[in-house]
């Protein structure tokens, strides 16, 4: 008889792909068998994220299909991740463990307390890189400190070597572990497996590795010989990739997508402002990891204190209003409506609709970003945090409070057919292009609602609540 070797495992978290997931390839290149598991922790999830939870259970199917098809099962772990992944390391006798590493508080303490229990077992951990560009303490000002405005950082960033290019999909066959008897884990910690069946999708998306590469191909060969002049354009059905879903569950790595782009740059210099433009947005993402990794508290502080002193108002009907897309700004409610339907929002209006909850209504930028991190299925702390304190002025590299979005000008300017509004206002569709913008000055009964606020008033009272606070305060970053 011959023994089974000892398994080595392998935890998935938000990395639900097969290529250029480097925890899983590195223990593939070990020849011992792999378990996969991915780690259900009731503790470290935010309960309120309702629809980047169901994305994730997608993700997490169709990778347990992946895997399947390469001969490997995906076991569910539920339970606390300090109790748990030791019990079942422990359990199936595995000689190492990997992951992508995390870099959110919660989930940096977690695996520093597991790293901790899995080496007093005499196991190793193997903490691989997988889910940014750069780390987020690779780059620094000269005075070792990190960088507080992006075009600093970015500059510096594009002076290091490029990142690594991404690794294929790892030969696992024969190599999938399944115990061969029920294990004894402690209480409170259940295994058992993924399955593949698909809950359901939010309308106009599709699940997958294939479906996140098929985005980025479509991008690539549609939309990015346009992205410098077009990105902004609401009214452009695929100006934009549409890969942030894909990227925040992990179906597709930030540096397979880099050096996609990189390599269609090369095959076509005439695509290099287009190129570097999108390629400067991975870049914000990255920054927007640095911060939540050296500011945990991102999305719950004004990193600008005097903010601390701004009157907020705190009015449910305006509130209701801008969620459900009845404020009576056309594009303002085309994004809320948008977001509702799909779980996704173009970017420029989500800053609109940002500015205008922020500064027209005077609302608390955190109650627009826990509305933005319950709906989206993209929904990523470090971005959705770094962008709302961008938007109200009270974070790093901020836009300036006194920069506020005429939702009237931007959409205008960026949705000028007005096709954008007609698909989420139908209501509004049989305006002229000029009149949609403005319906409350169309002769027309429209089943619309009137402004709720009027701009003006609205902006100066905004501007007026600021030039109170208190200045000259040491940001808190």
């Amino acid at each position: 008889m011959v023994d089974t070797p000892a398994p080595v495992l392998v935890l998935l978290r938000d990395d639900y792909r097969v290529a250029d997931n480097p925890a899983l390839h590195a223990a593939c290149a070990t020849g011992q068998p792999i378990l996969c598991a991915y780690v259900q922790d009731a503790a470290l999830q935010n309960t309120s994220a309702t629809r980047i939870a169901g994305w994730a259970q997608a993700a997490c199917a169709q990778l347990a299909s992946s895997l399947q098809a390469h001969g490997v099962t995906l076991f569910m772990l539920c339970g606390p991740t300090r109790l748990s992944v030791p019990a079942l390391a422990q359990a199936v006798n595995a000689t190492d463990v990997f992951w992508n590493r995390r870099y959110d508080a919660p989930g940096i303490a977690a695996d520093t307390d597991v790293h901790a229990s899995l080496k007093k077992q005499g196991m190793t951990v193997h903490s691989c890189t997988g889910r940014l560009l750069f780390e987020p303490w690779a780059i620094r000002t000269q005075a070792g400190q990190p960088y507080r405005v992006f075009t600093a950082w970015w500059r510096a960033a594009q002076n290091l070597p490029e990142p690594p290019p991404p690794l294929p999909a790892p030969d696992m066959r024969g190599k999938g572990y399944v115990p061969a008897a029920p294990l004894t884990l402690p209480q409170g910690v259940h295994l058992g497996r993924v399955g593949t069946q698909m809950p359901p999708l939010p309308p106009g998306w599709t699940s997958g590795e294939k479906a996140a590469h098929a985005n980025l191909h479509q991008f690539m060969e549609n939309a990015l010989p346009h992205y410098a002049t077009q990105r902004d354009r609401a009214d452009v059905a695929h100006g934009t990739s549409q890969l942030s879903p894909y990227i925040r569950v992990g179906q597709i790595s930030v540096r397979q997508i880099w050096h996609a782009i990189r390599h269609a740059q090369q095959r076509n210099p005439q695509l290099t402002t287009d190129a570097e433009k999108f390629l400067a947005e991975l870049g914000w993402r990255d920054f927007a990891w640095m911060q939540m990794f050296t500011t945990p508290d991102l999305a719950t502080r004004n990193l600008r204190p005097e903010f601390n002193h701004m009157p907020w108002r705190t009015h449910a009907a305006d509130m209701a209003a801008w969620q459900q897309g009845q404020t009576g700004f056309p594009l303002v409610d085309a994004g809320m409506r948008q977001l509702a339907r799909t779980g996704w929002m173009h970017n420029r209006v989500r800053m609109v609709v940002a500015s205008f909850l922020t500064k027209h209504l005077l609302t608390d930028w955190q109650k627009g970003e826990r509305w933005f991190y319950a709906q989206l299925i993209d929904a990523d702390a470090a971005v959705n945090a770094m962008n709302w304190q961008w938007g109200a002025g009270t974070g790093i590299d901020a836009a300036p409070w006194f920069r506020i979005f005429n939702p009237v000008g931007q959409s205008e300017k960026y949705d000028p057919t007005g096709q954008y509004i007609r698909t989420w206002v139908p209501e509004l569709a049989a305006l002229d292009n000029k009149t949609i913008h403005t319906p409350w000055k169309s002769t027309q009964r429209l089943a619309y609602p009137a402004p709720i606020v009027d701009l003006k008033l609205g902006r100066q009272r905004a501007l007026d609540c600021w030039k109170n606070l208190p200045k000259h305060q040491e940001d808190t970053f």
